[in-house]
């Protein structure tokens, strides 16, 4: 259930420093800092709670300040397709924050979540008086576009083995996971999980992991994957 959380002043210097930290907020003076926490709130959603839905109203920017979330899309068989994940420092909702229309996408807690929420209106007027934190905006859409066009790539060109090594892959780095040997080590996920993140069904995740299993390209072990890193070159993997 989410709930507000009343902030008070010891809890805005401890919100302005993390802001400070995040790279949209880099350009902020001093002024519109103070500017933004008069207007800022903290909410808290318990783990597997809706955030936002797909087309709601809503122009509210979300800062993750503790927690998780993941941004899906439902479709109209009922099948979640997960665009990413988000963690402390992320943010979302810059899309309708600039356009004033409705949500693109669901927001889903994956663990009991803090988001700080920011009007619309407060962060475009101060984004109008310093052109800096425009493009700071900018720079993050254009790093989500890129993102978005690398799905789409393997969505169109890869083939189940491939996207599954790739998302494996990029898993283990996006959560700076060790290399164990030669191989990278990936947190285990479920079948349907993974399933979501690349685009297929559960069974053809389980096909296509009995078949890198074979090959010894991934290895299941306990509470995790091991990809061997050989499979970065053989996939075509960026490294």
């Amino acid at each position: 259930m989410k709930k507000e959380i009343c902030v008070r002043g010891d809890d805005k210097e401890l919100i302005e420093k993390f802001l400070k930290r995040i790279s949209l907020f880099r350009n902020f003076n001093t002024r519109s800092l103070q500017c933004v926490l008069g207007e800022f709130k903290v909410i808290t959603v318990e783990n597997n709670e809706d955030v936002v839905f797909q087309d709601d109203e809503g122009t509210d920017l979300y800062i993750v300040l503790k927690g998780k979330v993941k941004v899906s899309l439902t479709g109209l068989d009922g099948n979640e397709f997960i665009l990413t994940e988000l963690k402390e420092g992320d943010f979302f909702g810059e899309m309708s924050l600039i356009d004033g229309k409705s949500r693109s996408a669901n927001v889903i807690a994956l663990e009991d979540t803090t988001l700080g929420v920011l009007p619309r209106d407060m962060f475009i007027c101060t984004m109008k008086e310093n052109n800096a934190i425009a493009f700071d905006l900018l720079e993050a859409l254009i790093q989500r576009l890129r993102k978005s066009n690398d799905m789409i790539e393997s969505l169109a060109f890869l083939d189940v083995n491939e996207r599954l090594v790739k998302f494996l892959i990029d898993d283990a780095r996006k959560h700076r996971e060790t290399v164990k040997g030669s191989h990278y080590i990936a947190r285990k996920r479920t079948h349907q999980e993974m399933a979501s993140h690349i685009g297929v069904s559960r069974e053809a995740v389980t096909k296509a992991l009995k078949a890198l299993s074979f090959r010894k390209t991934v290895i299941e072990e306990d509470g995790y994957f091991l990809i061997s890193s050989d499979a970065a070159s053989e996939f075509s993997v960026d490294k």
